[in-house]
């Protein structure tokens, strides 16, 4: 049951966002080996002025251990 949620800066469409959930839901399956039906896509929009608050210091560097790909960039 693999739920992944995805938080960016505000702005893409909604034809974006269902476009990036089925490509994700298709990765999932294909390398953990899943029924589609079992993998969730959430997509949440985060202003920029919250994104170091809500995402960086309680997501990010709170969970490093756990993160297979690491950004680029600090906060």
């Amino acid at each position: 049951m693999p739920h992944v949620e995805i938080k960016c800066f505000p702005g893409r469409t909604e034809e974006q966002k269902k476009e990036c959930a089925e490509k994700i839901t298709r990765a999932i399956v294909e390398t953990l080996g899943c029924k589609e039906g079992s993998v969730s896509v959430a997509i949440k929009d985060i202003p920029e002025s919250d994104w170091k608050e809500k995402v960086w210091d309680a997501q990010i560097v709170a969970d490093e251990k756990v993160l297979y790909k690491k950004p680029e960039y600090t906060c």
